[in-house]
């Protein structure tokens, strides 16, 4: 695994550390779950945007 810093405001951390604590784990679980999801949707949005012809001479 890699370790990677991130700046959050104040009130984002806030936000995050009230989900850990009525969950029972850390914020940085949190954060990461959070992020995982985030990246799995855009992933599949990503995947259901036609790419348009003109942008891409590979597949024409």
């Amino acid at each position: 695994m890699h370790t990677i810093t991130i700046t959050l405001e104040p009130e984002v951390l806030c936000f995050y550390t009230k989900i850990a604590d009525r969950i029972h784990l850390p914020v940085e679980q949190v954060l990461s779950d959070a992020l995982f999801k985030l990246a799995g949707k855009l992933s599949l949005d990503a995947l259901d945007t036609p790419i348009p012809s003109s942008t891409c001479e590979y597949f024409s």
